[in-house]
């Protein structure tokens, strides 16, 4: 199999995708509090994709088993510090009804990442990948470091060519 590349913002992650710390790192999470003990923390990033790839089972379009893998990198919730980066893998479950990619994702923030998972629907349309692709939550299904002990969910929200919004909703 050969993969394709994408220039736009695909599937979950795509995320974003999104992971080695860069040195803003440690102003941007204190601005979102993330530093702090215990409790409920929300934390507003803004990831931009910089590389993605496309491994299909099938040269006559979107099959199951697809996959897709990513790496974007994250800035604060003002997009102007570089805080981390996220890659992730998704693969297609299903093509019918807008089709569905199941997604593994890791944040790397300084203190440690944070490990997601979670569906996308909605992913195709027309047999092809939806540009922009919808919104969606995942799980936060664990953590290293400062996030080790780390639940929640992350929503993404696409807000332009390549770029999405993550909000991550973190209990600890």
């Amino acid at each position: 199999m050969r993969p394709i590349r994408a220039a736009c913002l695909g599937t979950a992650t795509t995320l974003v995708t999104l992971l080695a710390c860069a040195s803003g790192a440690q102003a941007a999470t204190h601005t979102d509090a993330v530093h702090a003990k215990g409790g409920h923390h929300v934390i507003t990033l803004i990831g931009h994709l910089v590389q993605q790839s496309r491994f299909p089972v099938s040269t006559r379009g979107p099959a199951q088993g697809d996959r897709t893998v990513f790496r974007s990198l994250l800035f604060d919730r003002n997009d102007k510090i570089q805080v981390g980066e996220t890659d992730g893998t998704c693969t297609t479950t299903t093509v019918e009804n807008g089709g569905a990619e199941e997604c593994v994702v890791t944040y790397t923030l300084q203190g440690g990442q944070i490990s997601v998972q979670g569906m996308v629907f909605g992913i195709l349309t027309d047999g092809s990948p939806t540009i922009p692709p919808p919104s969606f939550d995942n799980a936060i299904t664990g953590g290293t470091g400062e996030f080790r002990e780390a639940r929640g969910q992350v929503h993404a929200d696409t807000i332009g060519t390549g770029k999405r919004r993550f909000t991550i909703d973190l209990h600890r």
